[in-house]
């Protein structure tokens, strides 16, 4: 199993309030969490930093190799909801930090088995010969009026709403965490990432640049496109390859 992961401010914001973090948990076992803040006064970035601290270390702590499909599902809930938590009752000790939340993707990845939450619009994908498809669904505002056929799949990418999030780590005292398990037949890659990224790339240009390609030279390649586009976000990127 290979992992690489990076992060960049891109090319229009003062900070980088976006985190990331992946590492082995055992052989053949690894963790990867991104997270994008949100909120002014620098607080998306102390929202972002205290959830994905949270939420890498209580999975990497209590994970076990022997532990059953059910009881990995409740470990990498809890840990969102743990992280929900410690953001929202930061949030309420300073009025600058009132509102602040985050995304989240993180993926445990034990073998061929896949085990993913998320919260917010930050993605997953997952990769395999000649096909690449994004397993998450966005927490957004325009997601839920595409899912209602009130616009189409182009307007989907373009609508001037398409950063408005309707789900955040942190931002209410409870969050629905959505969860995915999966065990691909064939080589795989995940990669996770936040808006910054997506929001510049197509499948296409994801898959050709990662599949089959060295990771630490492909994090590389994506960050470099998407400040090449515009890079009007903080950009991340965790990748996984069996």
């Amino acid at each position: 199993m290979f992992i690489a992961s990076k992060t960049d401010i891109g090319r229009k914001r003062d900070e980088n309030q976006d985190r990331v973090r992946c590492g082995f948990l055992g052989d053949n076992i690894s963790l990867s969490v991104v997270c994008d803040g949100m909120g002014g006064a620098l607080s998306g970035g102390v929202a972002s930093e205290e959830a994905i601290n949270t939420i890498y270390n209580r999975i990497s702590q209590n994970f076990r190799p022997d532990m059953n499909p059910n009881s990995v599902r409740n470990l990498m809930l809890t840990a969102v909801h743990a992280a929900n938590t410690i953001v929202y009752e930061k949030s309420k000790e300073d009025i600058d930090k009132n509102g602040m939340g985050t995304t989240c993707v993180a993926a445990l990845v034990c073998g061929r088995h896949c085990y993913v939450v998320n919260v917010g619009d930050s993605r997953c994908y997952l990769m395999t010969e000649g096909v690449i498809g994004q397993i998450t669904t966005d927490h957004t505002y325009v997601q839920m009026l595409y899912e209602q056929g009130q616009i189409t799949e182009e307007e989907l990418r373009t609508h001037q709403m398409k950063n408005v999030i309707t789900r955040a780590v942190g931002v209410e005292a409870d969050v629905d965490v959505d969860y995915f398990e999966f065990e691909p037949e064939q080589n795989f890659t995940l990669l996770l990432c936040s808006d910054g990224l997506s929001n510049y790339c197509s499948n296409d240009i994801i898959y050709g640049f990662v599949f089959g390609k060295n990771l630490d030279h492909a994090v590389t390649d994506l960050i470099n496109y998407a400040n090449e586009q515009g890079g009007k976000d903080n950009i991340s990127v965790a990748l996984v390859a069996n």
